[in-house]
């Protein structure tokens, strides 16, 4: 479909409309072949109606005078001009203090219809819960989030002594273990990129992923979006792994052939992270380095000072922890819990207009035997539901959360999905081969 076109339910009902995606217009660039996080802003920039401002909801704003004091840091409103913000600012600010400040950066209406189909209506279920988890928070212990900085620090840690055993004893069985680490490291380490700037995000570049670019991808476009056409985290692997239900995306052998070859990709995720990133400021002819796009060059740094006249060891071990972090990460990413075909994806009909939070219940299956421990949920994407609704929020505050979450779901007569690790992994396999829509009323079945 050329970009910009318009997209027309497959389904229709004479009480409810269906739509196959959450866009009414196909994203413009979202089939370059070399796909970046400069595309989707640049795509978003022509699709979404903020004639070069901000827009929230059917409003257009100017932060540009915001930009260098906003608490959370500047990238996030920098890098959003000229796109609509509706669901981000949603999800980032629970208390109301933005929401107040809104009005003197008013600049007019909206002229074109917001392009993005999800809701937020004042008594739908996400504003719902929202209100009861600002309310919460006023006795929410905070104790808890130090444990999160515990776990992180202690993993750079591990990483560090299992990095130095490698070289010492050359050893790859060592060097698998370091790999096992710098994944939980760099999982870990997203916790804290979706909060204000703070120095343990950094930890989530140790092996040449960016945190500047995982605010692109993962919180600004996969987390908003999750399933659809919008998520870099479905469209970045197209059209290697075809997660979309669309036969027009796939032919039998990305269906059947993914099972096979998808772990040499999840091996090649990091590297080719920066091998983009260079190549797109050699496009754009711009320098889209930054100085902590260094960091993934400590880690072998560390490990020639701390053994000298091992150069060749410790290139040869480096490259091979990068290699098993990136199959670690891929193996645990790709499984957390949104590539399971009763999970909706683009292609599947749903309500529209539904809302945001619904949206995000039925995009998400999630893993069993994660939840109760703080150390598995940091370092596997873990507490999904809550985490894509409230993804300021540190992970360690979630299970006093979850009291609001189910009386929600139950007034909503909704809940969420779960399945063992093990039939996520063979599930999303599946969803590799599913090439037939399904339909999703983003009503599911409460858990027990």
């Amino acid at each position: 479909m050329a970009p910009g076109a318009e997209r027309k339910p497959s389904v229709s009902s004479p009480i409810v409309a269906y739509a196959t995606d959450l866009t009414h217009r196909y994203p413009t660039f979202r089939d370059e072949s070399f796909k970046t996080t400069h595309n989707w802003l640049e795509g978003r920039r022509y699709d979404d109606g903020a004639e070069g401002l901000w827009r929230i909801q059917d409003a257009l704003y100017d932060l540009e005078d915001f930009v260098r004091t906003h608490p959370g840091g500047s990238e996030w409103i920098r890098r959003t001009k000229g796109t609509d913000i509706t669901e981000a600012f949603e999800t980032h600010h629970i208390i109301r203090t933005a929401e107040q400040m809104l009005p003197k950066f008013y600049v007019r209406p909206a002229i074109q219809p917001r392009n993005v189909r999800l809701t937020f209506d004042e008594h739908g279920f996400f504003r719902t819960l929202k209100r009861r988890v600002r309310q919460k928070l006023d006795t929410v212990d905070p104790t808890p989030t130090k444990h999160s900085c515990q776990i992180v620090d202690a993993l750079l840690l591990t990483v560090l002594l299992m990095a130095y055993l490698a070289v010492y004893f050359d050893s790859y069985a060592i060097g698998f273990v370091c790999g096992a680490f710098v994944n939980a490291t760099i999982i870990a380490a997203h916790n804290f990129l979706h909060q204000r700037d703070n120095w343990r995000m950094l930890a989530f570049n140790i092996a040449f992923l960016s945190y500047r670019e995982w605010r692109v991808s993962h919180v600004m476009s996969h987390h908003l979006y999750p399933n659809s056409l919008l998520d870099m985290e479905i469209s970045g692997f197209e059209p290697f792994l075809c997660y979309l239900p669309w036969p027009e995306l796939k032919n039998s052998f990305q269906r059947y052939g993914s099972w096979f070859y998808g772990p040499f990709i999840y091996g090649a995720i990091f590297l080719s992270e920066y091998i983009k990133r260079l190549m797109d400021s050699v496009n754009q002819g711009k320098n889209r380095f930054y100085l902590d796009d260094l960091i993934p060059f400590l880690l072998p740094t560390f490990m020639y000072v701390t053994n000298p006249g091992s150069l060749g060891v410790v290139l040869r071990l480096w490259l091979f922890i990068v290699l098993m972090g990136s199959l670690w990460f891929g193996l645990v990413g790709l499984s957390a819990g949104h590539h399971h075909p009763k999970a909706l994806h683009s292609g599947d009909a749903f309500p529209d207009g539904v809302d945001f939070g619904l949206y995000q219940l039925a995009t998400i299956v999630e893993r069993k035997g994660v939840t109760g421990s703080l150390l598995k949920v940091l370092t596997t994407f873990g507490d999904h539901h809550l985490h894509h609704m409230f993804p300021t929020l540190d992970h360690a505050i979630f299970p006093q959360l979850n009291d609001v979450f189910v009386e929600t779901c139950r007034e909503f007569n909704v809940g969420k999905l779960s399945s063992t690790w093990f039939s996520q992994f063979v599930a999303q396999n599946i969803q590799l081969a599913r090439v037939k829509p399904r339909i999703h009323r983003c009503n599911v079945e409460l858990a027990k």
